[in-house]
Order: C-alpha cells, then sequence, then structure tokens
C-alpha cells in the first residue's frame, strides 16, 4: 500500500492506543548519559543539556508516495501520525520556547539519513535524534513494538529538568495534539528557576 497524504487523517478511523503501562517508570528517571546523532549531523548528550527539554518519540515517519512498512500500518494502535505529530511541534515550537522549553527534539530509531531528508522536507526548527542502535531505548526501557522486523519506540513525549524526566506523556492521541497538550502542560508547570 502507498503511504496516502501523511498529514490528513481521519482520527476517528485510526485505532487509538491502550495505557499498556509500559512508561509508568520514566518519570524521575535521570537520562543516561550517551549521544544521539542529530539531523543537524552533531552528536547530542541529552543528559547533559541544562534546563528544560522535550523530547518526543514516535514509531516511524513515512514518505510521501512510497509504500508503507507493512500493509496494516494504519491499524496497528499507536502507529499512525508521526507526520502531524511532528508537523505539530513544528508548529508550535516558538510557543513551547517560550514557555520554558530550551530544547525540544524529535526521537525515533530510523537512521539519521532518512531523518534529515523527513526534517528537511517538514521545514522543522528542531533537531531529530537517531536512536538507530536503540541504546536510549534500551536504557530507559521506553515502550517499544516489534513491526517487520524492526524495533520502533512507541509514541510518547518526555519533559526532561537538568537530565531528569519530569513528566511523561503516554500514550499519546491523537499524535497531532501532543505539541499543544505539552504546551499546556509547560504553562502551567514553569520550569524552576535556575
Amino acid at each position: 500500500m502507498t503511504q496516502k497524504n501523511l498529514l490528513e487523517v481521519d482520527w476517528s478511523k485510526i485505532p487509538a492506543p491502550t495505557d499498556d503501562g509500559a512508561a509508568d517508570h520514566l518519570a524521575g528517571m535521570t537520562l543516561p548519559r550517551l549521544s544521539l546523532r542529530a539531523t543537524d549531523d552533531s552528536l547530542v548528550t541529552l543528559s547533559e543539556l541544562p534546563g528544560r527539554t522535550v523530547v518526543f518519540a514516535y514509531p516511524r515517519t513515512g514518505e510521501p508516495g512510497k509504500v508503507s512498512l507493512v500493509e496494516d500500518w494504519d491499524l496497528i494502535p499507536g502507529a499512525r501520525g508521526c507526520t502531524p505529530q511532528a508537523c505539530s511541534f513544528r508548529d508550535l515550537f516558538g510557543e513551547l520556547k517560550a514557555a520554558g522549553a530550551a530544547q525540544v527534539f524529535g526521537l525515533s530509531t530510523q537512521s539519521n539519513a532518512y531523518q534529515t531528508e523527513m526534517a528537511s522536507r517538514l521545514h522543522l526548527p528542531f533537531p531529530v535524534l537517531s536512536d538507530e542502535t536503540l541504546a536510549l531505548t534500551h536504557a530507559l526501557r521506553l515502550p517499544t513494538m516489534e513491526i517487520a522486523g524492526l524495533t520502533l519506540i512507541k509514541r510518547l513525549a518526555l519533559v526532561v529538568d537538568d537530565a531528569r524526566i519530569t513528566h511523561v506523556f503516554y500514550p499519546v492521541f491523537p499524535p497531532d495534539r501532543n505539541a499543544t497538550d505539552v504546551l499546556a502542560w509547560l504553562k502551567d508547570h514553569p520550569a524552576a528557576a535556575a
């Protein structure tokens, strides 16, 4: 099946993910000291970033006009919606920064080359991190799904304050509202003054 329009989704026809408890352990965890390649070709060590960081993770972005990873992608709860999620963070980027997010990152297990094309095509104003080796995924025991022989991160968002996970959004549905939910939380929970 060829990818449909990646942004126009009728969420009433997409199965919502359920809270399976796979992210319950994340709040309060300290990020491990490891570096991930970003779409701006830098190496980012999230645990070394000062202030408040927002990281939103997703399974896998599609490519317009290309074949889906699996025929029934849209029927897998939580699979569809990576592009709308990324675009919602793009569209609210300035407001997220104004609400105290010193940094915003996307995160998936896709390769840096794949993500770089996507970030350029979608005009993302923030870097996307590649956890292709699953280093961060395993270190934090992030919720994952196995599809077509690949380990993909289930959709979530983390608010991190000085290397410690302060808040977790999981499960996330619909994906295009994730940035709005994160922004509302940031406004209601200002970062502590340094």
